[in-house]
């Protein structure tokens, strides 16, 4: 059933709300005298969903005792679409403005309902493994334009199959947890030998992730076709990098410390279902793809991303408004290139979708390719400047649909880069 898009609900929501009643977002909080469990979001309220289902609410839909009562979603995500859409519609139907169910009851909305002020909001699931993209044609384009032969930007491999790698899963944190500057092995051009110490070009990449609701067997495949069954929804990723560091550890195997040191994530996971409204045709891919990778219908989706740097002490200053619709590789093309091998997948995995860049100056994802490796500094509004990030920085990632009067959003990403320990 199809999210009715005039619906209104009785909590009070913003025009320019990320979080209106068509979004029900999942996530994981805990107050102050609770411990973690599942919520949603309307508006500026976060919803418990177990304190929901302990009033009865869901009992109609036959879930496992203490499902939201858990500090991931992970058991929840792993009962299938057949169950997470009834409960989105329920939810929806609850909060609905001519329901009086729980409207109506001020004792049972004390239990249900908390100000997003007193709240904090944790790692929704458990990630088991995280794979990195490098899907956007123009980020590509821009690094191999930096680093390699100019006429030849592109390795011959990247217009026949989503470029990826394996990354760190343990350094995924949630919005609002600080990363302190890496520390590694880097070589300037003109130095003999590397030196070690604090990286000086810590940057950002504006990244979505989804997130695969739905395991897979060692051995299988999951065609195009059947791969958004196996997503859930997804999240804004802000993979942090080390660019002197990554500049000389890639070759031969790719990402390793300038990648793994922190990867920040905003907390509410946004369904499929959600952005249904906003699928739009991806870019022509030239040439065709082989028949595992080829796919039918809209797989991308229209989401306007920002990034802002806030100096300590000053205000924030947009710096990239780029959108996930130029994406070249679709997630539907990213999960069966994943799959085709064989590899298996379990529910809670990630999946970045590769820095989000576009084809206009103030679309390009990174720093890297914002200040163009530092020969284009970005001037702040204090008079300084910035190549990459400067230690106290806070980055700020936000991610929203928008569709005549509905708006979706996925809320923001937080990160603060402090010194380097010591």
């Amino acid at each position: 059933m199809e999210m009715d898009l005039m619906m209104k609900s009785w909590i009070e929501v913003g025009s320019e709300s990320d979080f209106p009643i068509q979004n029900i977002p999942f996530g994981i909080f805990r107050t102050q005298d609770g411990g973690a469990r599942a919520a949603t979001r309307i508006g500026d309220v976060v919803v418990d969903l177990h304190a929901l289902a302990l009033d009865g609410f869901f009992d109609g839909l036959g879930l496992p005792p203490g499902i939201f009562n858990r500090d991931t979603l992970n058991p929840f995500i792993a009962l299938g679409k057949s169950v997470t859409r009834p409960v989105r519609e329920l939810i929806a139907e609850i909060f609905s403005e001519g329901n009086p169910e729980l409207r109506d009851h001020p004792e049972k909305r004390a239990r249900v309902l908390f100000p997003v002020t007193e709240t904090e909001m944790l790692m929704p699931v458990k990630v088991g493994d995280y794979t990195d993209f490098y899907s956007s044609i123009e980020h590509a384009t821009n690094v191999g334009i930096m680093f390699r032969d100019p006429a030849n930007a592109l390795f011959p491999n990247w217009k026949h199959l989503p470029v990826g790698y394996h990354g760190r899963s343990s350094s995924i944190v949630i919005s609002g947890t600080n990363i302190h500057r890496p520390k590694g092995q880097t070589k300037t051009d003109t130095a003999d030998l590397p030196e070690f110490g604090p990286s000086r070009q810590v940057d950002f990449e504006l990244e979505l992730a989804f997130i695969t609701g739905k395991k897979s067997e060692l051995g299988d495949s999951v065609p195009t076709a059947e791969a958004e069954d196996y997503i859930f929804g997804l999240v804004i990723f802000n993979d942090l990098s080390a660019r002197d560091i990554q500049r000389w550890e890639y070759v031969p195997l790719g990402p390793f410390l300038a990648k793994n040191f922190g990867s920040v994530v905003s907390p509410w996971i946004v369904t499929l279902e959600a952005l249904e409204p906003f699928r739009v045709p991806g870019p022509k891919q030239v040439p065709a793809v082989l028949p595992y990778l080829q796919s039918e219908g809209n797989h991308n989706f229209d989401v306007q991303l920002d990034v802002l740097i806030r100096p300590e002490n000053q205000q924030e200053q947009r710096v990239c408004h780029s959108n996930y619709k130029y994406m070249y590789w679709n997630l539907a093309q990213q999960l069966a290139h994943q799959t085709v091998n064989g590899c298996n997948i379990n529910v809670g995995d990630m999946y970045g979708s590769g820095t989000i860049s576009g084809p206009m100056p103030d679309t390009l994802g990174s720093m890297l390719e914002i200040a163009w490796k530092g020969t284009r500094p970005v001037k702040m509004a204090d008079g300084s400047e910035r190549k990459y990030i400067h230690d106290n920085d806070t980055i700020i990632m936000r991610g929203y649909c928008r569709k005549e009067k509905l708006r979706i959003g996925f809320g923001e990403v937080v990160t603060k880069i402090l010194p380097a320990k010591p």
